[in-house]
């Protein structure tokens, strides 16, 4: 692929926390490009930066947490570079994002079209009224039943999946070029999980626009990605397409999740292999590569190492010096 269908392209970005007098980097050297039409999923345990990652991109932290280096270029615009304005007419218009807790991303106190109208209005030349219809159209294209009437019910009235689904409505309702969603089916039962990844899924398609999808579960990404950053401890450790990386996975963190993962096909009776250890705490993160301490490839190289990500083939670039030394010597 040339550069051309690249519409955000992330390189080197780094977010720090201030702890103790000193700077912790919670998201580390981290870069991805996502392309127009596709969705790149990001996949890593609790605490890898996936979320933290999600809000750098779209400049929504809170001091003592920011933004300490890197670019995110939307369209060839860095993000980062914008004034708080400039970033106001990108946010929700042009690069949305459904948010995990719905509940928690909705006021409870306005009822639901008025909070999607106000999305419309803060972005679009539209009247009250204009604004509450459309309101209305998108929680009907969401899939909200009666969505005349439950536009003037209040975030308490619904479902966990129907907020959910309003959530969804808000994030398109400005027809974004790009739709973060940052583990969009957490709280919410298998049955309702699949409906609203299918729905976010045709939404994609219908629009052409572009998901990044912020995951744990490798069955959704397995089911909907294009393409996989696998993060850990704040770094991206590989990248490839979907197929590449389940099939022929190069870092031995990338293989250890997947062993950790229930595959319906094989036996039941297969028993998980879970992974041994846990993250390192951002303040004390190791020497070399940050996955060592728990890495049963690990050699003596890889305590003082700390591998950047590097291709080992066209569709895939991994940061292990293990991988890429037997890929050189392939």
């Amino acid at each position: 692929m040339d550069g051309s269908d690249i519409v955000l392209e992330v390189k080197d970005l780094v977010t720090t926390v201030k702890m103790g007098g000193h700077e912790v980097r919670l998201v580390d050297r981290v870069s991805f490009t996502l392309r127009r039409g596709r969705t790149t999923a990001i996949v890593g345990e609790s605490g890898s930066g996936k979320t933290m990652t999600a809000l750098s991109l779209l400049r929504l932290l809170e001091p003592p947490v920011r933004v300490a280096g890197g670019t995110v270029r939307y369209l060839g615009r860095d993000l980062l570079a914008l004034t708080e304005r400039q970033m106001a007419e990108v946010r929700g218009a042009r690069i949305a994002m459904v948010f995990q807790d719905p509940l928690a991303s909705l006021n409870p106190v306005l009822r639901i079209g008025f909070q999607i109208a106000e999305t419309l209005r803060a972005h679009r030349k539209m009247t009250r009224a204009e604004a509450e219809r459309r309101a209305v159209e998108l929680l009907r294209h969401v899939g909200v039943p009666d969505a005349d009437a439950r536009a003037m019910d209040y975030p308490h009235h619904f479902s966990g999946g129907m907020r959910q689904r309003v959530l969804i409505a808000s994030a398109i309702s400005c027809g974004p070029e790009v739709i973060i969603a940052d583990e969009p089916t957490t709280a919410l039962d298998v049955t309702v999980q699949a409906k609203i990844l299918h729905l976010l899924d045709d939404l994609r398609q219908e629009a052409e626009a572009s998901l990044l999808l912020i995951t744990h579960d490798l069955g959704v990404v397995a089911a909907m990605a294009d393409d996989v950053a696998v993060m850990y401890a704040g770094r991206v450790i590989e990248q490839a397409d979907v197929d590449t990386l389940f099939h022929a996975p190069r870092h031995p963190y990338t293989r250890a999740l997947l062993a950790c993962a229930i595959n319906l096909e094989d036996d039941r009776n297969t028993a998980l292999e879970p992974i041994a250890g846990a993250p390192p705490d951002p303040r004390r993160r190791p020497s070399g590569c940050p996955f060592h301490p728990r890495c049963p490839d690990a050699i003596p190289d890889c305590r003082r190492i700390d591998p950047p990500l590097e291709a080992v083939s066209a569709q895939q670039s991994v940061a292990c010096i293990v991988a890429q030394r037997a890929m050189a010597d392939a």
